[in-house]
């Protein structure tokens, strides 16, 4: 018999119905005004989007704050924001590994990522439901999620690398044998063509495709992670989402840095460990939101500040030639 609920949760129809429709339009303009026509994003370009959508982020933080009145639900989305935010730099390593192994022009990039997270978030939210409901209906699940982050942390923490060899990926496979009429060529950012009446698939549906499976495989650890932050469903669906709205910018604001990350994995991989320990023990030993908060920005600064430390060199020398 599970305990009895005493956390408040926030999300009504109203609430979830608003939020989806805010990034459905937030989208749209994206896509179809300020991104109407391919191009190769710039740095400073990357970072007024970074800005903007760590800014609308933060503006609806505080409008959880406003809105509970309760600084302790702020927490838990900046937290789980925080979280899901950092996770995902696993996530830019596989754009930049994909995108070179595939060949994909700088000016394609956005759309690919584009598309590719929109999949993500639709993808996400079915995930989250279902953890919730999961979690309402067997109590007992969040112990199986703890053990599972406390593995996934282990794992990362000896392995410290991210292989993407999109040939054994399961999807390409699938997409390589029963798509036959394929073409080899890129035609700009189409995903299809039509020669002699017949539609065929250009090899940006492929990396849309494997784009999609990895995310899949990344959401299997961040997911739990944050219902180990809360059980409040539409705060763990609301930070997920906010995070990776921001992704994209962030990939281009970081693809020249990103090597330079060389001891994330190891911050990373003790977050998970931690928030894996935390919902092993919630019953007994309840840790709270703000230390949750500190533990997690302390590792991911932490290991992130000693990694720009250790590779100051290389930046140096990489500046010089």
């Amino acid at each position: 018999m599970p305990p009895p609920q005493t956390e408040h949760f926030i999300g009504t129809p109203l609430l979830w119905t608003g939020f989806t429709l805010m990034v459905i339009g937030l989208l749209a303009l994206d896509l179809f005004v300020f991104h109407k026509r391919p191009h190769e994003e710039k740095t400073r370009e990357a970072a007024l989007w970074s800005v903007f959508w760590v800014a609308l982020s933060l503006a609806f933080n505080g409008a959880i704050w406003w809105y509970t009145g309760s600084h302790e639900k702020a927490m838990e989305f900046f937290t789980g924001y925080l979280l899901e935010k950092s996770l995902s730099v696993d996530n830019l390593f596989v754009f930049m590994l994909l995108f070179s192994y595939f060949k994909v022009e700088a000016r394609l990039e956005h759309r690919v990522l584009f598309w590719g997270i929109l999949g993500a978030l639709v993808m996400r939210a079915a995930f989250i439901l279902v953890g919730g409901a999961l979690l309402d209906s067997f109590h007992w699940f969040i112990y199986v999620f703890g053990a599972f982050l406390i593995g996934t942390g282990a794992k990362l923490f000896f392995s410290g690398k991210v292989d993407v060899e999109p040939e054994k990926n399961l999807v390409f496979r699938l997409f390589r044998r029963f798509v036959k009429r394929t073409i080899q060529d890129y035609h700009g950012d189409h995903f299809f063509v039509r020669r002699g009446g017949v539609l065929y698939a250009t090899p940006l549906v492929a990396v849309l495709l494997v784009i999609e499976a990895t995310d899949v495989m990344f959401s299997m650890d961040s997911i739990p992670a944050v219902f180990g932050v809360t059980r409040d469903t539409f705060i763990v669906y609301t930070s997920n989402i906010c995070a990776i709205l921001g992704l994209r910018a962030m990939y281009f604001l970081l693809a020249g840095t990103l090597r330079r990350f060389k001891y994330l994995h190891y911050g990373l991989a003790l977050v998970l460990i931690f928030i894996g320990v935390k919902m092993l023990i919630s019953e007994r030993y309840p840790i709270p939101i703000w230390a949750s908060l500190t533990v997690v920005a302390a590792l991911i600064g932490g290991s992130i500040g000693v990694s720009m430390l250790k590779t100051r060199g290389e930046a140096d020398a990489e500046a010089k030639n």
